[in-house]
């Protein structure tokens, strides 16, 4: 007999009413993760402009945790909120003018122009409304665009918020740092995908294992579903921790 349908569509998702809705739209655990990555590139840099940090961080959670959910659940209603259609494309279309004038404002905040950051404003637009609307017959929408535009895309922007030095082991470090805030981004993909279909397109599973000792263990989703989130829970806390470690050398 199929196993009964599981109750959300992710593990941080709530059912209940419109805040229950926004909560689960927002994704805090993800949203939280990916915000840490600014701040750690922030940290990486010489001496730390607060207000910059701020509005960078700012500037991030309207395009990653307003802009690109409710474009991503415009797109097939994946976390099935109840959420109007007008509102979402609304607060959408809202939340990326707003990072995206933070950006051109921050590019001009210490005085001389920051072209690099200033580049990084159409870069950002053009991933976070090309990946979660498929656009381009869905060539942005992989787990390497993923990777590189949710993970070391903000570590990056975070530390060219600062206006660093030229010191370039600064700029070695950041780059390092990106790599694996892209490394984690990807693990982050690869574990969150399979437990998506587990969760929302799977309607039964059977296994069995067979161990050498002879016992037996009957599988079913959420045993697989344990391994997957379980990990991502881990991860999702992990990331912020260092993020706060790194902030904490400049206080």
């Amino acid at each position: 007999m199929p196993e009964p349908a599981t109750a959300t569509p992710a593990f941080y998702a709530r059912r209940g009413g419109r805040a229950a809705d926004w909560w689960t739209l927002l994704h805090p655990p993800y949203t939280l993760w990916h915000l840490s990555y600014v701040v750690l590139g922030a940290a990486l840099a010489e001496s730390l402009d607060w207000t910059a940090l701020g509005a960078t961080v700012l500037a991030f959670f309207l395009a990653v945790g307003l802009a690109a959910h409710a474009l991503d659940e415009l797109t097939g209603r994946p976390l099935d909120t109840r959420i109007p259609d007008r509102v979402l494309l609304v607060v959408a279309t809202l939340a990326t003018a707003g990072a995206c004038a933070l950006g051109v404002a921050g590019s001009f905040f210490h005085g001389p122009a920051n072209w690099w950051l200033l580049a990084a404003v159409p870069v950002g637009a053009v991933l976070l409304v090309g990946y979660n609307r498929e656009l381009f017959a869905g060539r942005l929408h992989t787990d390497a665009v993923f990777a590189w535009g949710w993970g070391g895309f903000p570590l990056a922007v975070g530390f060219l918020a600062q206006s660093p030095s030229a010191d370039w082991s600064r700029w070695v470090a950041a780059a390092v740092a990106a790599l694996a805030a892209v490394g984690t981004s990807y693990a982050q993909r690869r574990l969150s995908t399979p437990a998506r279909t587990l969760r929302r397109r799977t309607s039964e599973v059977r296994g069995t294992l067979w161990r050498p000792d002879g016992s037996i263990e009957e599988l079913d989703r959420d045993a697989l579903l344990a391994p997957l989130e379980g990990a991502l829970r881990a991860l999702s806390w992990a990331v912020p921790a260092a993020a706060v470690a790194a902030l904490l050398v400049h206080i």
